[in-house]
């Protein structure tokens, strides 16, 4: 239970707990239980369980959705994490040497990304609750996020944490100095790089509203609200309106009194928009779009790829689909798209403003964003709809990650939401504007833009950082197998002591 609770300490540095300096130290009382764990396999069972902890703590606002699935979850993801309780233990175990330090510093936060990384996969769920989502208000730290992605952050995050581990718990001076060096490289690291690196080069800007309707349960009423709040940006000069994820339920290619009205506020404001489009299809299917319309029609629509698991489709349906039955989980599955590609978005003057409009749990996977940087977006577009979760912490976990993307990305990046929170952030990550959840109306902002062809390192690299770890565990799992009691090389022991035989 110990383990358990450890794991959900570290949530409170995310999002709307928001205790940033928290991340810094808060793996520390989960990581000294798997350090002070009387065996190598209790240390990864004490992993496993501040595993799920962290996923049960993280994700709590999902139990409506999924109900008796999120223990399930936490347990399952949780699992991964007994790697790190197995490599804290064999590393940082008394008596701790300088040697051991030193590879701890590597290889526990190597681990630490692995598991990130291996989560993150989207057919397992996706990237949320990354260790280094918990520094977005920190345009200083995610410079780490240009150069490595939120990959990055997170094995920082994870560094400083092992760092203190071993100040508080090593005996010997030579351990305790290589931790504190450690510690102070990395924790300037990030701001560092913020100071000497240039800023994205600015090229023009772009006038983007971002249309909030509230809770408004009926789809009428909610696409009446959107409309309304459009309307009064006539006389505006606006170059583009988004609307949220959801916005419409009808079929934009087949209800033309719907789309229509969509023409006459583009015509009417002098701006192109973007609905979310929620709708049955011809082909009979359910699925979200983004759709972009100016006075001439639909131009055209991007359809969501990364579906949400159990929000909108259920995994391996003949299974689990019982759990649609004792909770919100999605009563048939939403048909996905098969490609990703930008929209041509165009400014009230006509020139080219290629938009990379996402939607909403999309704004969770950097690999999207950094494809749409390199197919030459100027803003990242993440269309919202998570009036479900209103009064938990999702939403504003979820408006982070914009911040994020745009860091990683080095483009100017908007969230609009239909119950909030809807905001804008610059190429940096710094938030420029917002509505809350309890707000109602178009959130007109200026966003400067970046210079066409501009690339971070990230974006150019990819993820070199993830995959660095996981060679990195990789290694040392392959030390740790041939160092083991009975295997091969195990007359030395994993920190160069006799190693005792299995009795």
């Amino acid at each position: 239970m110990g383990a358990l609770a450890c794991g959900a300490v570290p949530v409170l540095a995310f999002p709307a707990a928001g205790q940033a300096w928290l991340a810094w130290v808060a793996l520390v009382p989960g990581l000294l239980l798997m350090q002070r764990a009387p065996g190598a396999r209790e240390a990864a069972v004490r992993g496993w369980w501040f595993g799920a902890g962290f996923i049960l703590t993280a994700m709590y606002w999902l139990l409506p959705s999924i109900g008796p699935g999120l223990p399930v979850i936490a347990v399952l993801f949780g699992a991964l994490q007994g790697g790190l309780g197995y490599a804290v233990h064999r590393l940082l175990s008394p008596p701790l040497t300088t040697r051991r330090a030193l590879l701890a510093l590597l290889v526990v936060p190597a681990v630490w990304v692995t598991t990130e990384y291996a989560r993150s996969w989207h057919a397992l769920g996706g990237p949320w609750a990354l260790l280094g989502a918990t520094q977005w208000q920190h345009p200083a730290v995610l410079a780490l996020a240009s150069a490595g992605g939120i990959w990055l952050v997170s094995a920082a995050v994870a560094a400083v944490n092992t760092g203190v581990l071993v100040l508080l718990t090593a005996v010997h001076r030579a351990p305790r100095a290589v931790a504190a060096v450690s510690v102070v490289a990395v924790l300037a690291a990030g701001p560092l790089l913020f100071a000497l690196r240039e800023a994205p080069v600015r090229s023009g800007a772009m006038t983007v509203a971002l249309v909030q309707p509230g809770i408004v349960e009926d789809p009428q009423e909610r696409f009446d609200a959107s409309a309304r709040a459009t309307a009064a940006l006539a006389g505006h000069p606006v170059d583009l309106v988004v609307w949220g994820e959801s916005s419409t339920t009808a079929d934009l290619d087949q209800d033309a009194a719907s789309l229509d009205r969509l023409r006459e506020l583009t015509t009417a404001t002098g701006a192109q928009l973007i609905a979310g489009e929620d709708a049955r299809k011809a082909d009979g299917r359910i699925s979200k779009d983004a759709v972009l319309v100016s006075p001439a029609g639909v131009l055209d629509r991007y359809r969501k790829i990364r579906l949400v698991p159990f929000g909108e489709y259920i995994p391996l349906r003949p299974l689990l689909g019982w759990i649609s039955g004792v909770s919100r989980a999605a009563g048939e599955n939403r048909a996905p798209g098969t490609a990703f590609h930008l929209l041509p978005v165009t400014d009230r003057a006509g020139g080219p403003l290629p938009v990379a409009a996402l939607v909403c749990f999309e704004s969770a996977f950097p690999d999207m964003s950094r494809t749409a940087a390199r197919d030459g977006a100027r803003v990242l577009v993440y269309q919202s709809s998570t009036s479900t979760f209103q009064h938990t912490w999702a939403p504003e976990q979820h408006v982070s990650l914009a911040a994020i993307r745009a860091a990683e990305t080095g483009r100017p990046a908007v969230q609009a939401s239909l119950t909030g929170v809807s905001a804008a952030f610059d190429a940096q990550g710094r938030e420029l504007a917002r509505l809350g959840t309890g707000d109602t109306g178009a959130l007109t902002v200026r966003l400067p833009l970046t210079a066409p062809g501009t690339l971070t390192w990230y974006d150019r690299i990819g993820d070199v950082v993830p995959v660095g770890a996981l060679l990195v565990t990789a290694g040392a799992g392959a030390a740790a197998w041939r160092t083991r009691p009975g295997g091969r090389g195990a007359a030395r022991g994993s920190a160069g002591q006799p190693s005792v035989p299995a009795r």
